[in-house]
């Protein structure tokens, strides 16, 4: 017999998307779908996809969060948790697009659990990194660092502007040998690539139980266990002594909590990788480095987001 499932849809600005997904997952939703125009476009343009039957977006300022829950009797309460959720985030977004109200929509289990796989193909990171969905074949080349996933478990493919200008700063900053903190690291995709990038140890942290079941899922499936060490925590305080690296995908308000701690946690020339910043924000973010005693290195602009780039001086 079919499962019936309810898909749930709420509109967003881009600041929001990664808030937006971490509520679906708490709430226990199977799946979560980030309908991205900025990205589906640069796709369509750049002929990443070999397949695409999806019209290009002209509102690009708008994102689409799906996700699904089953009809059973705790969705009413869910649903209404999630709602409570949204409403939270949206008095929190200071200068930035609201959410829009929950919308609802009944579906067969066989309707959604592959209509999502559409968005997802084998995707090219800066130079060698690959991000390959773990139905699809792909034939590496032989310089390829080719980490595996399943899109549909958590938030976190790699194919947001924010975690592609991580992953291609991490390509010109890791090291063999490196000890790396992965802060925030949803579905493990930054710890995946700085695993394969030749670092030494990478401690994964994120507060989300569910964040840190998929990212474990992604660093066994990718036989990458001796390596990365998933843990829940909030920040900094799920890991222990100090790093070459600290990456953090999140979100602006959270790095400026972050930052204060950074430096006593990074090595003598050590550095701090810091998107899921809206260029707005950009200023709060490299005036707060600079004043817990960080160096600047570069800031990274695509579309709407940055990277920033900093590290800690040698004396």
């Amino acid at each position: 017999m079919l499962v019936k499932w309810m898909e749930m849809s709420v509109m967003v600005g881009h600041e929001a998307t990664e808030a937006t997904a971490n509520i679906f997952h708490e709430a226990g939703a199977g799946g979560v779908v980030i309908e991205d125009p900025l990205l589906i476009n640069s796709y369509r343009s750049s002929g990443a996809w070999d397949y695409c039957d999806i019209p290009e977006a002209a509102d690009t300022e708008t994102v689409t969060v799906k996700a699904y829950l089953p009809v059973d009797d705790r969705l009413d309460a869910s649903i209404a948790e999630i709602e409570q959720s949204l409403r939270s985030l949206s008095s929190r977004l200071e200068n930035a697009k609201p959410c829009g109200p929950l919308r609802l929509r009944e579906v067969q289990e066989d309707d959604w659990a592959n209509a999502w796989k559409q968005y997802f193909h084998p995707t090219r990171i800066g130079n060698n990194l690959v991000i390959k969905p773990s139905w699809e074949e792909y034939e590496p080349l032989p310089d390829d660092l080719v980490l595996e996933i399943d899109p549909g478990m958590a938030f976190g493919t790699g194919t947001h502007n924010t975690t592609v200008l991580c992953m291609e700063e991490l390509e010109q900053l890791v090291r063999p040998g490196m000890q790396v903190f992965d802060i925030g690291t949803g579905s493990g995709i930054l710890s995946l690539a700085a695993a394969k990038l030749g670092a030494a140890s990478v401690r994964a942290v994120d507060l989300d139980p569910t964040a840190v079941r998929v990212a474990t899922e992604n660093v066994r499936d990718n036989g990458l266990e001796s390596v990365i060490s998933v843990r829940q925590g909030d920040l900094l305080m799920g890991t222990e002594g100090t790093a070459d690296l600290i990456v953090a995908n999140i979100i602006a308000s959270v790095i400026l909590m972050l930052l204060p701690d950074v430096p006593a946690r990074l090595n003598k020339g050590g550095f701090f990788v810091a998107s899921g910043i809206i260029s707005e924000r950009l200023g709060e973010i490299t005036h707060a480095a600079r004043e817990y005693g960080l160096v600047v290195d570069r800031v990274v602009e695509r579309d709407g987001w940055a990277v920033v780039v900093a590290h800690k001086e040698e004396d």
